[in-house]
């Protein structure tokens, strides 16, 4: 099935569709979820990290909402994801950042090849199994996190090489992916974050003095990118890595 066979319209609605969203616990996973409910979405929430609140929250908010904890890179547990289908739409926001440089650690390969599994992995895998759904069920939208690092190399903001080298890689996979996928009735996109104030930049008090914003990313700011990503409204965008940096590229 191509793009225009779908004749979608141009709409901000996910109403009737079911999306995943995964490293839902937290940051922008979880403002990605409360985002999907709010424009009709029901959420398959996943992180490997307890999801019992979010679902509370996400249904006092109204959410159609199903969980399923568990770890990405185990054997198997990607089509436990799938079998919840028919699945539309999927928000990648699950990775992992290590705050130790890596050459302040005995075991450097160690983290290296966990960050690599984690962040690049499981996107290519998830990527490909759901193209394959999608693509049986009329089609549908993929949106993964990259980062402002993955664009730099991680020098503007000192990020570890590691996380820094599997963003890069990422966008990789969302262009590869994409490429793929789009004959198929599916769009592959990404967005590239800057500092996001998020769990994963606790303690960095530094970090918005570098940005021309003066401030970080909100959670919720990064999660509607990614919903316009995944509605109709998106229907002729394949491929894309939406920048939103605060400004990064231009301090």
């Amino acid at each position: 099935m191509t793009i225009a066979a779908r004749a979608l319209p141009t709409s901000l609605s996910l109403e009737g569709k079911k999306v995943i969203v995964t490293g839902a616990a937290s940051g922008i996973g979880r403002a990605c979820a409360f985002a999907a409910i709010e424009l009709g979405a029901s959420v398959l929430v996943n992180d490997r990290d307890s999801l019992d609140e979010v679902a509370v929250d996400l249904r006092a908010q109204g959410g159609d909402v199903e969980t399923l904890q568990g770890d990405l890179t185990e054997p198997g547990f990607i089509d436990k994801l799938i079998a919840k289908g028919p699945i539309y739409g999927l928000a990648h926001c699950a990775g992992i950042l290590g705050r130790t440089p890596l050459h302040d650690l005995d075991d450097p390969r160690e983290r290296f090849m966990e960050t690599m599994d984690v962040n690049v992995r499981v996107p290519v895998d998830l990527g490909i199994a759901l193209t394959d759904h999608m693509a049986e069920n009329g089609g549908g939208a993929i949106v993964m996190i990259g980062s402002v690092a993955g664009r730099t190399g991680g020098t503007s903001l000192s990020t570890p090489i590691d996380y820094s080298a599997s963003k890069g890689a990422v966008h990789v996979v969302i262009r590869w992916l994409s490429r793929r996928a789009v004959g198929k009735g599916v769009l592959i996109n990404g967005i590239a974050p800057g500092p996001i104030d998020t769990p994963m930049t606790v303690g960095n008090t530094t970090i918005a003095d570098k940005l021309p914003t003066g401030r970080k990313g909100r959670p919720d700011e990064m999660a509607w990118m990614v919903m316009m990503l995944l509605t109709p409204a998106a229907s002729y965008v394949s491929g894309a890595i939406l920048d939103c940096n605060g400004g990064s590229y231009v301090g």
